[in-house]
């Protein structure tokens, strides 16, 4: 036989033996080629509680409640020289609360997290911020560390939802903080024209206990899941909570529907920009409420996701350590404003 031949042989016979270690375990070039190294811990130091509202820190509680290792966290300020990373919460710097530390000695290789679950209209006072931070911690997707009020995973469960076959209202709202120049307002204005709508929450002086909050919303067939600003990527636990948790169909004001359509449940949602006006709006209401074949399909996505809402601001702290090993080093926001805006 000729050598090219030989050789033709050889590599087929080579091959035909990888193929076979291949089928016999697979997991042998599916694994990364390079040893995985070990990540040092980080230890992250949270400057001062968001909205005075503290949670214990004591043991491994990323470990211990998230399964993330070798991530610590402290509201220890007297730590600040050792920290790898310190968060400082915008709400208590904006509102004078907390000041930042600009009279120590900060380490060359220490990061410094912006973060903020508000949308750009409630984060005022930003112009001093710039050229201190290198990381932003937000509800936005473009953010370093992303954290969201809540995330759609696949993976249903429609056995242990059901919904109810009867409400005894149309359409809820829960609403604290009512400000008649938002958009939010004068959608409501102009749909209780046409509909009822039930009103709880401070400013209607019918404020609803945390026990009683999802029960009571639940009594309705939707729930005006209105944010109090239209801002990029801005979907809260009115969404999460108030109207997914509670099993109603969740009426939406705030991003566009392609954004909704990307974070939100498939099919779980009502978009207030779909339709031309109001009137259009309440007609659509009450026709998808008495056809209960057109309601259950907004509860069809139970089948095959779930969603996870997130409010333990330790969950979130921790979600730092997860992004880590991915984030620009040497990454400073020279104007946090624009970015803000943006």
């Amino acid at each position: 036989m000729k050598r090219s031949g030989c050789r033709a042989l050889l590599v087929l016979s080579s091959l035909s033996a990888l193929l076979c270690y291949i089928f016999l375990d697979p997991t042998l070039y599916l694994q990364d080629p390079q040893p995985a190294v070990p990540q040092r811990n980080i230890s992250i130091l949270l400057w001062r509680w968001p909205f005075g509202r503290s949670y214990r820190l004591d043991g491994d509680k990323c470990l211990e409640m998230y399964n993330i290792r070798g991530c610590f966290l402290t509201d220890n300020t007297s730590t600040f020289s050792t920290a790898d990373v310190v968060v400082f919460h915008h709400q208590e710097l904006k509102e004078g609360l907390s000041a930042l530390p600009l009279h120590l000695d900060r380490p060359a290789s220490q990061h410094w997290v912006w973060l903020s679950m508000e949308p750009p209209v409630n984060n005022e006072n930003l112009t001093p911020l710039s050229g201190i931070f290198n990381w932003t911690m937000s509800y936005r997707r473009d953010a370093d560390i992303y954290i969201p009020y809540g995330k759609t995973v696949l993976g249903g469960d429609a056995q242990s939802f059901q919904a109810a076959p009867n409400r005894s209202c149309l359409v809820s709202w829960v609403v604290s903080r009512f400000r008649p120049q938002q958009a939010r307002a004068a959608v409501y204005r102009s749909l209780k024209k046409y509909i009822p709508i039930q009103v709880y929450g401070k400013w209607n002086k019918k404020p609803l206990s945390d026990k009683k909050l999802l029960p009571t919303i639940a009594k309705c067939a939707f729930y005006l899941s209105f944010e109090n600003s239209e801002a990029k990527d801005y979907i809260s636990e009115k969404l999460w909570r108030n109207a997914l948790q509670a099993g109603v169909v969740p009426v939406v004001l705030g991003p566009s529907r392609a954004t909704y359509e990307a974070m939100a449940p498939p099919g779980s949602f009502i978009h207030v920009a779909d339709f031309k006006n109001t009137a259009d709006l309440a007609a659509y209401l009450k026709q998808v409420a008495a056809d209960r074949q057109a309601y259950e399909e907004f509860f069809q996505w139970h089948h095959t996701h779930r969603i996870k809402t997130f409010t333990d601001w330790r969950e979130r702290l921790c979600q730092i350590c997860e992004h880590f090993p991915g984030l620009a080093a040497s990454r400073v926001y020279q104007d946090l404003e624009s970015w803000v805006h943006s």
